[in-house]
């Protein structure tokens, strides 16, 4: 037997804020039967169709030390530098950048509440179609 993954789960100081801006990040949306609001306890959001989604829990510490788990993202219809820049738009801070000039590499970025995530070349970019 196994277990599946059902949702990640972030503690943040303003749960709404932050599921707002993953769902930018994602195109996850909320449940359409249990909306999200400034004033639950608990967001949700999620690519539907079973998968796993994102819950952020409003909790009154804040964050004090480098995540042990991280997200890396890789963009679907634009370069990882586009990414970068689109997500730095949406309020994400650039953290550590390791893209090297032949084009491999990472950026490492800091989401509104100060988690880590990362975001890889596209596969485009890859050579993987």
């Amino acid at each position: 037997m196994v277990s599946r993954i059902g949702q990640v789960t972030f503690d943040s100081r303003d749960g709404y804020a932050l599921s707002l801006f993953w769902s930018q990040v994602t195109g996850y949306t909320e449940d359409p039967d249990d909306g999200n609001a400034p004033e639950h306890e608990e967001n949700f959001i999620g690519p539907g169709g079973g998968h796993p989604g994102l819950l952020f829990i409003t909790v009154p510490e804040g964050k004090t030390v480098k995540n042990r788990l991280h997200l890396d993202l890789t963009p679907e219809d634009r370069t990882r530098d586009e990414e970068v820049e689109r997500l730095l738009a949406l309020g994400a801070t650039l953290y550590e950048d390791h893209r090297r000039p032949d084009g491999t590499g990472w950026a490492t970025l800091l989401d509104p509440e100060g988690n880590e995530f990362c975001v890889e070349r596209s596969d485009a970019e890859r050579g993987k179609r």
